[in-house]
């Protein structure tokens, strides 16, 4: 957490405090900001009404802060300015000629993953997953990855939350054996999907980390099985880590 610091300008505060919210790995209360930025409790609760009117922040049901809709579709415009998109492009278009399939970003979004960047495969056989496509998390390969990703009081409470349902006959909804896979996920770090979001198609994905080993984004690749079954898509991990590890550092250097 931000040490404590003079006192600073009202601008300078509102940004610390989006700052602390954003990298925060639970939401956090207003004695938490208080705390960790040495704010007076008066003007915490002034600044953060403030921001939540904005759009900013919000407060879940537990009355703790967490990032708001602006403050997502902000971050959503860096990632997309021209500058980062074309060092992005660059290592998928080189991951994608490798593999021979279709790859992409996708980044947690609520209770969703969202693709936001992609290299399609040149094949005239395709799975058409557009950017902008909101896919489930508890049955993608991203989505997976995700939720191991959580510490697992944190995850038990999303799971609880999802509403699981069977996509394909391979889809696990039983909450035991989901957990079981995402165990299995945290430990070998690469997402798996097996024909459980859409049938016919077999996907795996990595996690994109910032500076602290936080995953940010998943890099994804997936597959008609038609052409490629999941073993075989699991043969190319260095290509997709190496490119994983490639694109933790541009996050890292650039955004």
């Amino acid at each position: 957490m931000t040490t404590k610091r003079d006192k600073g300008s009202a601008i300078s505060r509102v940004l610390e405090i989006i700052e602390l919210v954003s990298n925060a790995e639970a939401p956090l209360s207003p004695a938490d900001i208080a705390h960790a930025l040495d704010i007076p409790k008066p003007s915490i609760h002034r600044l953060l009404a403030q921001l939540k009117q904005d759009g900013f922040l919000q407060m879940n049901l537990r009355g703790l802060w967490e990032p708001g809709d602006r403050l997502y579709q902000l971050s959503m415009g860096v990632w997309h300015a021209d500058r980062f998109k074309t060092s992005r492009q660059a290592i998928l278009q080189r991951l994608a000629g490798a593999v021979q399939e279709t790859c992409g970003i996708s980044i947690p979004n609520g209770l969703e993953m969202v693709y936001y960047d992609r290299v399609q495969a040149n094949w005239p056989l395709q799975i058409y997953l557009p950017e902008g496509s909101h896919t489930p998390i508890w049955c993608t390969a991203s989505g997976k990855l995700y939720l191991a990703s959580l510490p697992k009081a944190k995850r038990q409470t999303v799971l609880e939350a999802l509403p699981i349902k069977a996509m394909t006959r391979n889809t696990l909804t039983d909450l035991d054996a989901l957990n079981a896979e995402l165990d299995r996920i945290a430990k070998t770090g690469i997402g798996t999907d097996d024909e459980e979001f859409i049938d016919g198609m077999v996907a795996c994905a990595l996690p994109i980390k910032d500076g602290r080993g936080k995953l940010v984004a998943c890099l994804y690749s997936h597959a008609p099985k038609l052409r490629l079954s999941l073993p075989g898509l699991m043969a190319f991990e260095p290509q997709l880590r190496q490119a994983a590890e490639d694109l933790s550092r541009l996050d890292d250097t650039e955004i």
